[in-house]
């Protein structure tokens, strides 16, 4: 047996340090206080203001902004939405069991439509309709509905003003300092990832790698809107992060391109792969200077005006080269930019989202069945507790449908709660019912919740069981007022509970998400169709925007076991995307001369051959991989400058295309490739 963790070292309040102090002083404090306020007030249920202070409990200023008013306005939503349904249908069970139904699946196909504030707020207007509609079921009494409603909501913003006032007491580091530190992080990290990928060497992790930096790039764009909402600063610069986010994004397009060249120029000249080094080395001085870039991409300029590998690679490295010098120059003057002056880059648009409607509306159809159930069950049986079991289904239905793995969150839900049903019976009947007053309860909540707070921070491995036992101890508690000792009733209700949760589980059990595979499938077909719309004449998504989407695609199976899926998603992105960039710079070249105008041409009409929404035409792509290869030697052969230029963009192209040949026909079949 381990005893290492009863050491005086090893205890939570000693190792702690002063940020995790701080953190966890902040979110007790506030959480007590909610409670306390509530109790003041004489709201019937004052825990949910102690749920609530810990719910918004974000480690940052813009994080605890951001999802608190998101909360607000998702429990005022959600609050009209029960009023209307519970105040139209109470006399009617099942029209009443329909219209709750049918709201919580709105609300939970809404949120997987979105992300962050929206999606928060979204989840919030499902559930809490839930909490105050499931609680008004026995009412006799029409105005009860509005005394409950408003306790409620009081009890809700209480939590919030609460978490915000301990914010502002105990401030906790600066959103837009760690978005700075984190921006200036994955500039540099940029230079590590083209040192991996520009190599003669080829190793296994590079795929692994690729995907970590689109993902940290994403995830930087969740920290701009934190800080958005932390400081004016950053609302005022929020053009520049914008930008920024998509500078990086097409570096790492770029450094892709680059690599996709060097697979296929297997006699590149040794010394350019020493200048490669130089360069990046150069990059990664502070005091980097365009000149000395220059200089170094003299020496390993082409010679030879035929050699169109060698144009095209050059050409490529030195805009990866000023394209990186560039964002270092916006980062710079982001960083000493003070609240005056107003940066101006080229206009971008945000971050493209992408929403998998299939999936939300599975996930709302799944929601509309549990609830429906649950009522039917309810009224079946006339259970009493039925409401908290209805409460329960809700709240995990709408919560965990859009995370990664529902199964194993609610999961790990169900355990929480049957923790929480064992420690809430030892606190309620063993100590509170002795207790006589609110602060002497608060005299043992206070070091309670700051350990477990404590231990939530250190044990980085068990952190999401810690937070809902924070989160959900409140109602389990159950701090009344007046306060109830009705033992079988407790009993009851927390077995409800749990068996509302469980009834979700099944629901995720039985009526699966689709797997990794099938989402892989309906990803690459959605990149397939857009990539269809670049190729119009006036598509419908800018060149930055489809970047974005597509980077936002390939990430949303970050997370997944699939190796396969990830593969063929990440490939047909990278593919794609390519294609997409040498698009664009064929629409952009411009020459004098009808037959490489036909040429250009030409090419474009060969992605429409081999590219459809359903896959790749495996025979046109073979013939159209041997007529880019001769049209690029053919064009080569004349030695002419604009003819070289031409080459060396539909060789690029050659070699973003050919990536797709790694695919068998039944293996290509088999994931929509």
């Amino acid at each position: 047996m381990n005893l290492r963790w009863l050491e005086w070292q090893q205890l939570p309040w000693i190792k702690a340090n002063a940020g995790q102090w701080r953190y966890a002083l902040r979110n007790s404090l506030a959480m007590c206080l909610a409670l306390s306020i509530a109790y003041g007030l004489d709201l019937d249920e004052p825990y949910w203001a102690m749920t609530s202070a810990a719910v918004v409990s974000f480690p940052t200023v813009g994080g605890v902004i951001s999802k608190s008013l998101g909360r607000i306005v998702g429990s005022l939503t959600g609050a009209a939405a029960a009023m209307l349904i519970a105040g139209h249908t109470l006399n009617e069970p099942w029209l009443f069991s329909l219209s709750i139904a049918a709201w919580l699946a709105l609300c939970t196909w809404i949120a997987n439509h979105y992300q962050n504030n929206v999606a928060y707020a979204f989840s919030l207007a499902g559930y809490t309709a839930a909490i105050i509609a499931f609680t008004t079921v026995n009412i006799t009494d029409i105005t009860q509905l509005w005394v409950i409603t408003q306790a409620r909501v009081c009890e809700v913003i209480s939590g919030i003003l609460c978490g915000g006032l301990m914010m502002m007491i105990l401030p906790s580091t600066s959103d837009g300092d760690t978005l700075i530190t984190s921006l200036r992080q994955m500039h540099e990290r940029l230079l590590e990832h083209a040192g991996l990928l520009l190599q003669r060497e080829t190793t296994d992790n590079v795929r692994s790698a690729h995907e970590k930096v689109i993902g940290q790039i994403l995830t930087l764009n969740l920290l701009r809107i934190q800080a958005f909402w932390s400081h004016y600063r950053f609302r005022r610069q929020n053009n520049v992060l914008n930008y920024v986010l998509h500078q990086q994004l097409r570096l790492t397009s770029v450094i892709s391109s680059l690599r996709r060249m060097l697979l296929n120029w297997p006699d590149a000249p040794s010394g350019l792969f020493s200048a490669l080094q130089q360069l990046l080395d150069e990059l990664a001085k502070p005091d980097c200077d365009k000149f000395r870039l220059a200089r170094i991409l003299q020496s390993v300029a082409p010679t030879d005006p035929a050699d169109y590998r060698h144009h095209a690679f050059w050409r490529r490295l030195r805009d990866f080269c000023w394209m990186y010098q560039n964002l270092s120059r916006w980062l710079r003057q982001f960083e000493h930019a003070d609240t005056d002056v107003r940066l101006s880059p080229p206009p971008v648009p945000s971050l493209a989202r992408h929403t998998d409607s299939a999936e939300a509306g599975w996930s709302a159809f799944r929601t509309f069945v549990v609830i429906i159930l649950g009522c039917a069950f309810t009224l079946a049986t006339q259970w009493e507790s039925g409401e908290a079991a209805l409460t329960l289904a809700a709240i995990s239905c709408v919560l965990y449908s859009s995370v990664a793995s529902p199964a194993s969150s609610v999961s790990l839900l169900l355990k929480t709660l049957l923790l929480l049903s064992v420690f809430s019976f030892v606190i309620k009947f063993g100590v509170m019912v002795q207790i006589d007053v609110l602060w002497q309860f608060l005299l043992l909540l206070f070091p309670l919740l700051i350990t477990l707070q404590l231990v939530k921070l250190q044990q980085k491995q068990r952190a999401a069981l810690w937070g809902q036992l924070i989160v959900f101890m409140g109602s389990f508690i159950s701090v009344t007022n007046p306060p109830s000792w009705d033992y079988q009733q407790f009993i009851n209700n927390n077995l409800a509970k749990v068996c509302g949760v469980m009834l979700a589980w099944l629901a995720f059990q039985i009526l699966r998400p689709s797997s990794d595979k099938r989402r892989s499938r309906r990803h690459i077909r959605a990149l397939r169709r857009d990539f269809l719309d670049q190729l119009s004449r006036r598509p419908r998504l800018s060149q930055n925007r489809f970047e974005s989407l597509i980077y936002h695609r390939v990430n949303q199976l970050s997370a997944s076991r699939d190796e396969n899926a990830r593969l063929w998603l990440l490939r047909w992105g990278v593919v794609l995307l390519n294609c997409s960039h040498i698009l664009w710079q064929l629409r952009e070249w411009q020459t004098a001369s009808a037959e490489l105008n036909r040429e250009r041409e030409a090419t474009l009409r060969d992605l429409q051959s081999i590219i459809s929404a359903r896959g790749v035409r495996h025979r046109s792509l073979a013939e159209t991989l041997a007529g880019l290869e001769e049209r690029v030697t053919t064009l080569a052969a004349e030695g002419g400058r604009e003819e070289t230029v031409l080459a060396g963009i539909i060789w690029r192209l050659y070699c973003s295309l050919s990536q797709l040949q790694q695919a068998l026909p039944e293996q290509a079949s088999g994931n929509s490739a």
